[in-house]
C-alpha cells in the first residue's frame, strides 16, 4: 500500500508507528507519549486506536474525499452528459442547454473524468492533439461586420448515398451516375452576434451573390442591424460590379488575405457547425429532404442554440439588447 506524507502532517508513517507502538505494546500512558512526540493527547490517542484496530495500515493517510456525496450529479446524469461529448462533440454550454442543466455542473463532470478542450481534439479522429490557441477578437455592436462566404456542397442522389446504403453497394454506384451535382451555401453572419442568415442556391455567380446580399440585408435590417462593413474572400462574384452596388452607400467593403481563410474565422466555424450538426448529422434520402430540414436547424441555431464563443448566449439573445449596451 502506497503512502505519502500529508504536507501538514504533525508526524511522519514511521512517527506515528512508533508513537502508537509505544502505547499500545509498550503501556506508555496516552499522555506521556504525546510529550514525547510533540502532539496533543488527542492525537496520540487517535492514532493508538488506529493501531490498535487495523495494525500498521490503520496509520496510513486515507482520501480526504467525503464517504458520500449527497449533492453529486447521479451516475446516470453523468453518463449522459460524457455521451454527448464523445458521440456529439458538444461544449459544456451546448450539453448544458440540451440536459436543461447548469454550465458550471457539466463543467465540473468533463473535467473530473479529465475530458480535453474541444479545440484540443482532432475533428477526423476525435483524439486529442495540441494545437495554438487562436486570439478571439469581436466587434463592439451588431452590424459592425458582417462575415459572407460561401459553402460549395455535394447534393445527395435520389434515394440516399453512400452513408445509406455504403460505398460498395450497387445503390452508390447507380447514384454516382445521376451526377446530382453541388449545391452552394450562400452565408451571412453577424460578427457581434453570431446571427447568421443564409440560402441554398444553385450557383455562386456574381448576380446571385448580389440578389443575396440585398435579401441578407434585409433580413438584418429587420432587426434593426444597420450593416456597417462587410468581409469576404477575393472571390469573382464579391470583386464584381453586381455585388459592389448590391452592398449599397457607406457598406464597407473588406477582403480577406489570400490564402487565409482564418481571416473570415466566423463565418468559417458557422460551416463547420451546419456540417455536423445538419448536413451530416444524419444520412438523407434525397437532396430535397435535406434542404427541407436546413430551415429548421437556421432557426435553431440563431434562436436556441448556445454559442460558446459568446459566453454561451444565442445569437438572437444579443441582438435583443434591451439596454443598448453590445460591450
Amino acid at each position: 500500500m502506497s503512502y505519502v506524507t500529508h504536507a501538514n502532517a504533525a508526524l511522519s508513517f514511521q512517527g506515528r508507528l512508533k508513537l502508537a507502538q509505544l502505547v499500545v505494546e509498550e503501556h506508555w500512558p496516552v499522555r506521556r507519549a504525546a510529550e514525547r512526540f510533540q502532539v496533543s493527547p488527542a492525537t496520540a490517542k487517535k492514532w493508538a486506536d488506529r493501531y490498535r484496530a487495523h495494525g500498521p495500515d490503520g496509520l496510513l493517510h486515507g482520501s480526504s474525499a467525503p464517504r458520500t456525496s449527497p449533492r453529486r450529479t447521479p451516475a446516470r446524469r453523468e453518463r449522459r452528459i460524457l455521451a454527448l461529448r464523445f458521440t456529439r462533440r458538444w461544449g459544456p454550454h451546448r450539453i448544458a442547454a440540451h440536459l436543461c442543466m447548469a454550465r458550471s455542473t457539466v463543467w465540473k463532470v468533463l473535467t473530473r473524468y479529465r475530458m480535453p478542450p474541444l479545440g484540443s481534439l482532432d475533428r477526423a479522429t476525435g483524439l486529442p492533439v495540441r494545437r495554438a490557441v487562436p486570439r478571439r477578437y469581436e466587434h463592439a455592436a451588431p452590424g459592425d461586420l458582417v462575415h459572407v462566404d460561401i459553402k460549395k456542397q455535394g447534393r445527395i442522389p435520389n434515394g440516399g448515398g453512400h452513408r445509406i446504403h455504403g460505398r460498395a453497394s450497387a445503390q452508390h454506384r447507380a447514384a454516382g451516375r445521376q451526377r446530382p451535382g453541388y449545391a452552394f451555401l450562400h452565408h451571412a453572419v453577424d460578427d457581434h452576434t453570431r446571427l447568421a442568415y443564409s440560402e441554398i442556391l444553385g450557383d455562386e455567380r456574381k448576380d446571385t451573390a448580389a440578389g443575396f446580399w440585398q435579401r441578407a440585408r434585409a433580413y438584418f435590417a429587420g432587426f434593426g442591424i444597420t450593416i456597417k462593413a462587410v468581409l469576404t474572400d477575393n472571390g469573382s462574384c464579391y470583386r464584381s460590379h453586381a455585388f459592389n452596388q448590391a452592398l449599397g452607400p457607406g457598406v464597407k467593403h473588406r477582403f480577406t488575405r489570400p490564402y487565409r481563410p482564418q481571416t473570415n474565422g466566423k463565418v468559417e466555424r458557422f460551416n463547420r457547425s451546419l456540417a455536423t450538426e445538419w448536413a451530416y448529422a444524419r444520412p438523407y434520402r434525397s437532396e430535397a429532404e435535406r434542404a427541407a430540414a436546413y430551415a429548421r436547424w437556421l432557426h435553431h441555431y440563431n434562436h436556441h442554440r448556445p454559442h460558446f464563443g459568446i459566453g454561451g448566449q444565442t445569437p438572437i439573445s444579443r441582438v435583443h439588447n434591451v439596454n443598448g449596451n453590445y460591450t
